[in-house]
């Protein structure tokens, strides 16, 4: 049987792009035969499970979009629905969101746009439609003011073997970001250093001709995974989490472009696919959508982020102890596991549970379940092909840069949920020694549970199986390995947010200002008298007020020096304890940066405040318990 699972893979490999095969030597290239039968293994419990489940799942339906769909719901999700359709007048948002993009991101954008405008042209629809290079060009001239930075000159996007621009150039691009200018294009940059600074789709543009690219794909032992870090970033490193709402709002509209964009420049297709509506469990544990759950988590303990019954099984599993030979791998008893889950099902809320009666194995194959029961993958079924798709990328480096963006597009439950998996994961694999379940074991293992999603329903997922078997299980290393890498909101993304705050703040000053004066037009002195009055803060230069409403010491004047970071001013004001005792312990409290070309974002105590103040002179700071 396991060759005929190999000769599939072997047929399949043809169809893969980029000559990512994973046939046989291919796989075992990768991943030992050994691990490669932990996969299978996997697969062949799950079945079982799935065999003896006593209510036959609803398939969950792939729909496929037709033709323009696809581009339209994408430019929604990027919130750029009004450049197309009866809203197309009214851009102006967009103009300024467009105006931060960077040449790689932007020729997506148009891409998209071209297709939208082509699909409408022709289903005849009413309304007048835009030029998808008026588009642009009416924004080049009327944002050229805003930001006049230069790009590489290296960056050629219409080699993109994707574009589809009949023979036409576009309209020439001048837009980046300051770090663009500053960085010379041949820096030196070890394979093992991610550059947050440049967006990811740049450098991959950049990397395209030359032989640096050139990285081989496998993956042999634990040990060949490179050493990915980050380089230390003085104004801060910016964890997803740190940011406020309305700032994360536009991470999410340009992650998706960037991702879109750094796909397009591989050749790799990036396709969100859309589930079809299907009725689900509105109670329960298993087979219960997570955002549900949550909800009804949420009534028993306020501010839970995670399951409880996936807090409790984890809690479970490592209350025995993590040495145990085989864990995760070896299956629970598969009637026992059953008996557990209708158990669970029905004491789980009242809590008259007895955890005592559960093994470690079973805890282990319930945890599995869990994940597997969802009605839509943890990894979503917007994003879990393209999650599948990183595998396709040339380098290594470029399918960290992918997963990094992925994880950002995840909504906030599945993406909180699958962290606290990862860091269990990964504690899993500190005890290898005892318990022999190295990454390329633990990755193995977990990839059948979180990529072959039993929800699908058509056959394309189980057929193709096998060709990604590899290819999933080298995913999952990633996940695991990088985890902390990925949670980084790189700060090209960071920057672009500023660039747009900064520019709607000016568009929204510069038309009160019109209102304005319009309105004291007859009062003009009284109006320029206004406009002299000084600033109530008044603090002299290289000096920043700081507030603490809850800390006894409330607010303090901070002189800047180079070696001054957030950390600094923290400890600053919790030594400076008056009559009312400190309640708040020092790892609760951060500085907050809030205001100026950003919403709100908590500073990591390694931030030098003179280079952060030097990006963002009209922020407030303030110091604060972190947000839940």
């Amino acid at each position: 049987r396991r060759s005929g699972q190999y000769t599939m893979n072997h047929d399949h490999s043809k169809k893969i792009p980029d000559g990512a095969s994973f046939d046989r030597s291919g796989s075992q290239d990768s991943l030992d035969e050994l691990s490669m039968d932990d996969y299978w293994k996997e697969l062949e419990n799950i079945h079982e499970t799935r065999g003896n489940n006593h209510e036959e799942r609803v398939a969950l339906v792939v729909k496929e979009p037709d033709e323009g769909e696809l581009e339209e719901e994408w430019l929604k999700e990027a919130g750029l629905s009004n450049l197309f359709g009866e809203s197309s007048g009214d851009s102006l948002e967009s103009m300024v969101f467009l105006s931060t993009l960077t040449r790689t991101q932007r020729a997506a954008v148009e891409k998209r746009v071209e297709t939208v405008t082509q699909t409408m042209r022709k289903k005849n629809k009413q309304y007048q439609i835009p030029d998808v290079r008026d588009i642009f060009r009416q924004q080049n001239d009327s944002k050229g003011k805003v930001c006049d930075e230069s790009e590489p000159s290296a960056v050629r996007t219409s080699e993109n073997k994707n574009e589809t621009h009949d023979g036409t150039k576009g309209p020439k691009f001048s837009l980046g970001t300051d770090e663009q200018k500053n960085l010379p294009e041949d820096m030196p940059s070890s394979d093992t250093d991610i550059n947050l600074e440049i967006s990811f789709a740049e450098q991959a543009a950049n990397l395209k001709d030359s032989s640096v690219g050139k990285m081989y794909k496998g993956g042999g032992g634990d040990t060949l995974l490179p050493n990915f870090r980050l380089p230390k970033d003085k104004t801060g490193t910016t964890k997803i989490g740190d940011l406020a709402p309305q700032d994360m709002k536009k991470v999410y509209s340009l992650a998706l472009i960037e991702l879109t964009a750094l796909y397009d420049i591989l050749g790799t297709e990036f396709k969100q696919q859309k589930a079809v509506k299907i009725k689900t469990k509105d109670s329960g544990l298993f087979g219960v959508p997570l955002s549900l759950l949550l909800e009804q988590d949420q009534k028993r303990v306020p501010g839970t982020k995670i399951p409880l019954i996936f807090q409790k099984l984890i809690a479970q599993i490592e209350e025995t102890t993590l040495e145990t030979e085989g864990l995760l791998r070896i299956p629970g008893v598969a009637t026992r596991v059953k008996g557990l889950c209708q158990e669970l099902e029905a004491k789980f809320y009242e809590g008259t549970f007895n955890w005592e009666n559960v093994k470690q194995h079973d805890a282990a194959s319930l945890l599995k379940l869990f994940i597997r029961e969802l009605p839509q993958p943890l990894l979503t079924v917007e994003y879990l092909k393209a999650f599948q798709d990183v595998q396709n990328l040339p380098t290594r480096k470029q399918q960290l840069q992918a997963l990094n963006l992925l994880v950002i597009l995840l909504p906030e439950a599945n993406r909180d949920t699958l962290k606290v998996l990862l860091e269990f994961l990964q504690r899993v694999i500190d005890h290898r020694d005892k318990n022999k379940m190295t990454l390329k074991n633990v990755a193995m293992v977990m990839a059948p549970n979180l990529f072959t999603f039993h929800g699908f329903g058509s056959k394309t997922i189980e057929q193709s199986e096998f060709v990604m078997a590899a290819g999933t299980a080298n995913v999952m290393r990633f996940m695991i390995q990088y985890q902390k890498l990925l949670w980084t909101i790189p700060k090209f993304i960071v920057n672009q947010v500023r660039k747009q705050t900064e520019s709607q703040k000016k568009e929204k000053k510069d038309k009160a200002m019109k209102k304005l004066l319009k309105k004291m037009a007859y009062d003009r002195e009284k109006h320029e008298k206004q406009e002299k009055t000084p600033n109530d803060t008044d603090v002299p230069q290289g000096v920043i007020r700081v507030q603490a409403p809850h800390l006894s010491k409330v607010s303090m004047a901070i002189q800047l020096t180079e070696e001054l970071k957030a950390g600094d001013i923290v400890a600053r004001f919790l030594s400076q304890k008056s009559g009312n005792v400190q309640t708040l312990k020092r790892e609760e409290v951060f500085l907050y940066e809030i205001g100026g070309n950003i919403g709100e974002r908590c500073l990591d105590d390694d931030t030098y405040m003179k280079d952060l103040y030097q990006l963002n002179p009209n922020a407030e700071w303030v110091i604060k318990p972190r947000q839940s």
